[in-house]
């Protein structure tokens, strides 16, 4: 049984999430723009392309916006299967990954019940399922690695964790303080050498890729997140905005694992990622919404699980406490929305989308706002109309519930030209560059 529930809890995850990304997605469920940027990088890097994401821009390299180039081992996948739902299924295995790593971890530790149950709960933490409905993010890729390099740690296999934490910096360029806090959980746990040789190569990747690589593919040649910190506020001031709503996250943070991770060395690990959201000044970073606490999540219950393991007799308060608070965040959590019919049904403007869709002929030059621009971009060249620039699109898709513009008149207006609507229905708006 021990053997098998690792597996079985990480299946379960992989068809659950994939599922109700699935679903969401089917419904025309608009979270942000983040998919289809995503996913024009890895069609280019399908390719064998530079990845030029025109949503952010024409000829917009994702490298010189931030540090991803992980991402680029799910090309041959996507050059397989070509559409959105690739990546939203991709994600989920990719934490089901790491749910099974931290359930097998857990058994072994604390044995097949308990383990079992840390294990689920992980897998329904509100961090996690908060990352799934807001779509891909590059972020999933290090959820596996922060479970292995974990569990290595509190298995003593301190070498196996230095190899596992080293991918993170392909992740995203802010994982190279991860990278540098992991080394010092190994120098807590006694590891000097090896905590202290990692944290030196995390810091200094980071200021090499900030520093160079980014802004050698960045058109301004600069790392365009450098004024994110602190904002016109300053460091000090939006750190200490709206206090309560952070410390609800840090306290939520550890509190799905019955306060017990913080006892951990390992918990040092999840502050880079708290101060750089609290230390930025966009306040989507300060809560428990969105993808921001997803590497939290692995970290945190490694953390548990270190706790538990050497102090046996916190084992059935921390897990009742854990088990109490998860149910809490449970309610109207996203996974509750697979209990309601309407998730499971079509949208009832499912098949305007579709008509709207199906007036665009594939490969088309396609300006949209955030309606159907994830739907658009596996078969089109699409501009988000936030960041079109100069481009002229030969069709343009507005959805009446992101935007209240006359879209002929809005052509006229921003591209100077002049455009007839093919479609109109739904709230769907499409119209045809006039000569096209």
């Amino acid at each position: 049984m021990g053997r098998t529930m690792p597996w079985v809890v990480a299946m379960l995850t992989a068809v659950v999430y994939a599922t109700l990304s699935l679903l969401r997605f089917r419904r025309f469920t608009v979270t942000s723009w983040d998919n289809a940027i995503f996913e024009q990088a890895i069609a280019a890097y399908s390719r064998f392309e530079a990845p030029i994401v025109p949503v952010k821009g024409p000829g917009y390299h994702i490298l010189g916006d931030h540090f991803s180039p992980i991402y680029a081992v799910l090309g041959p996948v996507y050059r397989i299967f070509p559409h959105a739902q690739t990546l939203l299924i991709a994600q989920a295995v990719l934490i089901a990954i790491s749910a099974g790593v931290i359930t097998a971890l857990a058994i072994r530790c604390l044995g097949t019940l308990v383990g079992s149950v840390i294990g689920v709960l992980y897998a329904v933490s509100f961090g996690v399922q908060s990352a799934v409905v807001a779509d891909f993010h590059e972020v999933a890729f290090a959820v596996p690695f922060l479970a292995l390099a974990g569990a290595a740690f509190v298995e003593a296999r301190y070498s196996h964790v230095v190899l596992w934490s080293l991918p993170l910096l392909l992740v995203k360029e802010d994982m190279g303080l991860t990278v540098a806090a992991i080394g010092f959980a190994l120098w807590l746990a006694g590891e000097r050498r090896r905590g202290i040789a990692l944290a030196v190569t995390g810091v200094v990747a980071l200021a090499v890729i900030v520093g160079v690589v980014i802004p050698h593919f960045n058109v301004g040649d600069a790392y365009d997140y450098t004024g994110a910190l602190g904002g016109e506020s300053g460091i000090l001031a939006t750190l200490a905005a709206e206090p309560q709503r952070k410390l609800l996250t840090v306290a939520l943070t550890f509190a799905i694992t019955g306060l017990a991770a913080a006892l951990s060395p390992w918990a040092v690990v999840t502050i880079p990622t708290f101060a750089w959201r609290f230390v930025g000044d966009n306040p989507y970073y300060w809560g428990t919404e969105w993808h921001y606490s997803l590497v939290l999540m692995p970290i945190v219950f490694v953390a548990m699980i270190d706790v538990l393991a050497r102090r046996r007799r916190l084992i059935v308060p921390a897990a009742v406490a854990a088990a109490v608070v998860t149910a809490l965040t449970f309610v109207d959590s996203p996974l509750t929305t697979l209990a309601k019919a309407e998730t499971w049904q079509e949208s009832p403007r499912a098949q305007a989308a579709e008509g709207a869709m199906d007036s665009l002929p594939d490969g088309a030059y396609v300006e949209s706002d955030l309606g159907l621009l994830t739907h658009l971009v596996s078969d089109h060249h699409v501009y988000w109309r936030g960041t079109i620039g100069d481009a002229v699109p030969d069709y343009i898709v507005f959805d009446a519930m992101y935007s209240e513009d006359d879209v002929v008149e809005y052509g006229r207006r921003a591209h100077q030209t002049t455009y007839t609507v093919i479609f109109d229905e739904g709230g769907y708006v499409v119209a045809r560059r006039n000569g096209t």
